[in-house]
């Protein structure tokens, strides 16, 4: 598709290995983002609608225990 739309726009074919590249890193920040995003707002109503275990969630060898 991306090289498809560089032939109409009359870019060179070799633009395409330098825009993936790019937009490999770009599209790993996005999702990056996009899940912290999603883990920040499921705390926020996790927490408003009381169901958020304070004690659970800041307990820092929680995370340890599951890696082991």
């Amino acid at each position: 598709m991306l090289s498809l739309v560089l032939t109409s726009v009359g870019l060179p074919l070799e633009g395409v290995a330098i825009i993936a590249g790019i937009d490999r890193v770009l599209d790993m920040a996005r999702t990056g983002l996009n899940v912290a995003g999603d883990c920040a707002v499921s705390c926020l109503v996790a927490k408003s609608e009381k169901a958020l275990d304070e004690e659970v969630f800041n307990t820092p060898h929680v995370m340890r225990s599951t890696l082991s």
